[in-house]
């Protein structure tokens, strides 16, 4: 006889969410995969650019936290289970570059952004939207997200301190994983957003960068 199977019901699926969002904001996350800075050299000891390198490296763990709450949004309302399945499987790559950007930045001396909570949860709404739109469209989302992430971390990869070999080598490899995700989602068949959507998310990123910056 086959094993049971439990249908969890939504307040089920909510309140399985809010621990999720509680341990991405709250609890130190551990990556499965090693640092891409492990076995290089501190370099970055002038403090100008000690405090340049954490407060990039902040932005981009801010930007980590969206991106999980984007992307647990999404499989909360995605219609199938593949597409949900593979949207927490991005999600866990993600929580790899969390952990190495939180302890990049404590590594530099600093801390993560002030205002965490308020990313997770306005991700996590706006990923729950792009989901209700359907499959193909919430494929979109992640496409385009993932379009101007990579271009977002090619910026950082030039405005990081030179010689900040530890911290480069963390952003190249999110910048190859992001790629990734975005060209998965077009090929399972992502549609193109409409460009007044593309430039909605690009100055909403734009705003959360310039604050996290500081804060």
């Amino acid at each position: 006889m086959p094993p049971l199977t439990r249908h969890l019901s939504l307040a089920d699926r909510l309140i399985r969410e809010i621990d999720r969002g509680l341990r991405t904001v709250a609890a130190a996350n551990v990556a499965a995969r090693p640092s891409p800075a492990a076995g290089v050299a501190e370099t970055v000891e002038a403090p100008e650019a000690r405090r340049r390198a954490a407060a990039l490296m902040r932005v981009n763990h801010a930007g980590e936290i969206a991106a999980q709450a984007l992307y647990h949004g999404q499989a909360l309302t995605a219609r199938s289970p593949a597409l949900r399945e593979a949207l927490l499987r991005a999600a866990r790559d993600e929580t790899d570059h969390l952990a190495w950007c939180e302890q990049r930045v404590r590594e530099l001396d600093s801390r993560t952004s002030l205002l965490a909570p308020i990313w997770y949860a306005g991700s996590f709404a706006i990923g729950a939207i792009a989901g209700l739109a359907g499959d193909r469209a919430s494929l979109g989302f992640v496409a385009e997200t993932e379009r101007q992430v990579v271009e977002h971390l090619e910026a950082h990869d030039q405005q990081l301190p030179p010689g900040d070999e530890r911290s480069r080598r963390i952003v190249r490899q999110m910048q190859a994983d992001e790629h990734h995700h975005g060209q998965a989602a077009l090929e399972a068949g992502a549609w193109e957003l409409p460009r007044a959507v593309r430039e909605l998310m690009r100055q909403t990123a734009r705003a959360m960068t310039r604050t996290a910056y500081r804060l």
